[in-house]
């Protein structure tokens, strides 16, 4: 199944923060986990000794498995990138640490103009751990120019 979200999305280790894919309804959510390990290159800074997962590096996990979503919705994904293009109302609600299994939850919302919005939360032990309204922006990979000026 890992094979599966390498051809979905670009990022590779350390930055893939996504294990497995759980559920996929096409266009409309996806589910997936990442487990947590004691091993993970963040927690050698954050924090020694009382090690948690950054929020930014949770959003990030969220905003990849908006990237799948959004890739199930695209009539010629090969030939598209997914990028990060906006959050909102990012909340982080309990610590996530080495041993805990991240559930990710996303469900797509809308889309403008190759800018699909989805809400997203994180589940530890079933307890929301960060929620977040993301968006996700497609682009043709021979692209060079920005998203705005």
């Amino acid at each position: 199944m890992l094979e599966d979200i390498k051809k979905m999305l670009p990022h590779r280790y350390p930055f893939l923060l996504i294990d497995r894919v759980l559920e996929l309804e096409q266009g409309k959510r996806c589910k997936a986990l990442k487990n947590i390990t004691g091993n993970e290159d963040f927690f050698q800074g954050h924090f020694p000794g009382n090690p948690i997962m950054p929020g930014v590096l949770i959003v990030e996990a969220m905003a990849q498995v908006c990237g799948i979503t959004a890739f199930s919705l695209e009539t010629n994904p090969e030939g598209k990138w997914l990028l990060f293009a906006g959050i909102d109302k990012a909340r982080f609600k309990r610590p996530v640490v080495p041993g805990d299994q991240l559930i990710i939850e996303t469900e797509y919302v809308a889309n403008k103009l190759s800018i699909w919005l989805f809400t997203g939360k994180a589940f530890v032990d079933g307890k929301l751990a960060a929620s977040a309204d993301i968006r996700v922006a497609t682009i043709d990979k021979n692209r060079s120019a920005p998203l705005s000026e």
